[in-house]
């Protein structure tokens, strides 16, 4: 048996059929982690999603933003940007089943020294309280009041996490952070306007990742959010977002042995 964790996919769902047939991929034998993000600006986000869902236990997806942008859509929160292709999954016949399905995904995902999350965890938090943490958006998702969660979900302020935030604005941290964040300040404000690459951010701002005293450090977190990041491999983190929407690549990489997979992604795919 093997596991492998791939990149962030976004509709691009031929090429996600070409890495699994080069990773030999066996669902009655192998597992795959998704960091997140299945859907939007790629064509085919139905059949991605569809797809994913149907590996039933050989798969575990945690939630993207572009994931919960879906959710939202659907619940009639409607802030659609140019570029967006979810118009195939809000018309299917079976998009309630999709988004009920997609509501009971978890945030983060713990297994050995692996923690799986869509874009990173703020300094302050251990993987257990991250863990703990996600638990607390998950019930709220897939409960009763969701549609209040996706009412107060959208925003990014609190910008920064303490223990003693409450209600609407400690979920909204939790969710920015997990699925959102790229650079902090260096006492662990987030900042959402840069997006770029690294070299390119003001001075007062680090990747997520380089801020100090990391209490998740001991663990490996698996990620992906970031394109403009590209693929970075280290001891304790696999950014795995390697372009495959901008007509890059879309990567796997086997946790077992840390071996990549890569398959370059078809140019038709690309969306802006």
């Amino acid at each position: 048996m093997a596991t492998y964790a791939i990149g962030d996919i976004q509709g691009c769902f031929d090429s996600l059929q070409q890495l699994l047939e080069k990773c030999r991929f066996d669902p009655a034998r192998d597992r795959v982690w998704f960091v997140g993000d299945l859907v939007n600006r790629g064509p085919r986000s139905l059949e991605t999603l569809r797809f994913v869902r149907d590996l039933g236990a050989a798969a575990i997806t945690v939630l993207g933003n572009h994931d919960l942008y879906l959710l939202m859509a659907a619940a009639g929160f409607d802030r659609r940007n140019k570029g967006d292709t979810l118009d195939d999954i809000l018309d299917a016949p079976d998009c309630e089943e999709l988004m009920g399905w997609l509501r009971h995904r978890p945030l983060c995902h713990r297994e050995g020294p692996f923690c799986l999350v869509h874009a990173g965890l703020l300094p302050q938090w251990t993987v257990n309280r991250a863990r703990e943490l996600a638990a607390e958006v998950e019930a709220v998702l897939a409960g009763p009041t969701y549609l209040d969660f996706m009412a107060n979900m959208w925003g990014s302020e609190p910008a920064a996490w303490t223990d003693d935030l409450e209600g609407w604005p400690r979920l909204r941290v939790i969710v920015n952070a997990m699925t959102r964040m790229r650079f902090c300040t260096a006492d662990g404000v987030m900042d959402f306007k840069t997006k770029g690459e690294v070299g390119g951010a003001p001075p007062e701002l680090l990747p997520w990742f380089e801020l100090p005293n990391q209490r998740s450090a001991d663990d490996v977190l698996v990620t992906g959010h970031w394109s403009a990041l590209g693929l970075k491999i280290e001891p304790n983190l696999l950014a795995l977002d390697s372009g495959c929407l901008w007509g890059r690549h879309l990567t796997a990489i086997r946790l077992e042995d840390r071996e990549l997979f890569q398959v370059d992604c078809a140019l038709g795919e690309a969306r802006s």
